[in-house]
């Protein structure tokens, strides 16, 4: 079967050298079944076709809008997206009735009131095997003979690395970690006793402590009244070079896009980073933040420990988020913010000193009270 992905965003691989994955030629993580008809597909899911001629129609994968193109299925299901719904080229895209006159003449509607819902039928239909998390073959070898590790790796005893994986000369896989099924791991990489990586492909010079847990399903579920449908989750995680992970942290896998952490970037112990998350260059990340799927963070952002972060948000290059605070909205390169709802942290300190104000001459008019009537 195809893999999902035919080739690698460059940024993801390493380079020639032997042994590692060369730019473009990683096979995926995930087989693919043969292209499915819309007629098919909507049959299947409960949708309805709005151009019906369009039955025998072939689609060969899920993508995203801004990914798709002619041979794709894509969704929408959130408003925020109408923009992107506008300038998508794919073939046909599952959509609420509400916004069926917003989809371009080139896409195919497939109507349905449960977007999401039709989304995660379809991924199980490309991809039966989504939810079987392949981390070993069928051998007692804790190194699978397909591995591929280059000379200089050291294996500690009681780690396990999975079908096809590779591990870069001078990486360090320690004792009780787990390197799943064809996941990369670049030179002079550190993987700390009892981690887990699958799904991932990790650059060069990365620490990844104790405890951590990459490429896990995202926390995908389509909600309804009689239950929540799970959506089967078919991206990757992309570690890029030179980045550090604390122990116990988890960054989850992609829905249909990457999970990304950029080059240089510092993430502290018990950090949660949801599917799809981007993660720029050379960002401090402190301990118990949490950052909900599709959320971008730019470049040199810092965010200071269990702040916490609603889904879909893009925070500018140089933000500097205060500890506890929790942002509901997209913010502005190089601010500096706090509180709950985040926002200018100088506003928000005037606040506090307000309302402590506010309190003090309360409780200065409510004892004064308390004396007068306490007189003779």
């Amino acid at each position: 079967m195809a893999s999902q992905y035919d080739a690698a965003p460059a940024e993801a691989t390493s380079d020639n050298r032997p042994g590692i994955w060369r730019t473009g030629s990683h096979p995926g993580f995930f087989d693919r079944a043969p292209p499915l008809t819309l007629g098919m597909l909507a049959q299947t899911v409960g949708a309805e076709l709005a151009d019906p001629a369009a039955a025998n129609r072939l689609v060969h994968d899920v993508r995203t809008l801004d990914t798709a193109g002619p041979e794709h299925l894509a969704f929408l299901d959130n408003k925020k997206y109408l923009p992107t719904l506008a300038k998508t080229q794919a073939g046909a895209c599952f959509v609420a009735p509400a916004y069926v006159k917003r989809v371009p003449a080139a896409t195919i509607a497939l109507i349905t009131p449960t977007p999401y819902h039709a989304l995660a039928k379809s991924l199980l239909l490309f991809y039966p095997g989504a939810f079987q998390t392949s981390v070993h073959g069928s051998g007692t070898d804790p190194i699978d003979r397909s591995a591929v590790i280059e000379a200089g790796a050291v294996i500690q005893p009681g780690a396990i690395i999975g079908p096809e994986a590779r591990i870069g000369q001078g990486a360090v896989i320690a004792s009780g970690a787990v390197i799943g099924r064809r996941v990369t791991i670049g030179r002079s990489t550190y993987v700390g006793p009892c981690a887990s990586v699958t799904h991932a492909l990790v650059g060069d010079r990365v620490v990844l402590h104790a405890g951590v847990r990459i490429g896990q399903d995202g926390f995908g579920f389509a909600m309804g009244p009689k239950g929540h449908l799970k959506v089967p989750q078919i991206g990757r995680v992309i570690i890029q070079d030179d980045v550090e992970i604390g122990a116990n942290s988890t960054v989850d896998r992609g829905a249909l896009k990457d999970t990304v952490i950029g080059e240089g970037t510092k993430i502290d112990n018990l950090v949660q980073i949801g599917h799809n998350a981007v993660i720029g260059r050379h960002c401090v990340i402190v301990a118990q933040v949490g950052v909900s799927g599709s959320t971008e963070l730019e470049d040199f952002v810092i965010v200071g420990g269990q702040a916490g972060f609603i889904g879909h948000l893009r925070i500018g290059r140089g933000a500097q988020i205060a500890a506890a605070s929790k942002v509901l909205t997209d913010l502005a390169a190089g601010g500096r913010y706090a509180g709950s709802p985040a926002g200018d942290k100088t506003a928000w300190l005037r606040q506090v000193v307000m309302l402590r104000q506010m309190v003090a001459r309360r409780r200065g008019v409510a004892a004064a009270g308390n004396d007068e009537s306490g007189q003779d």
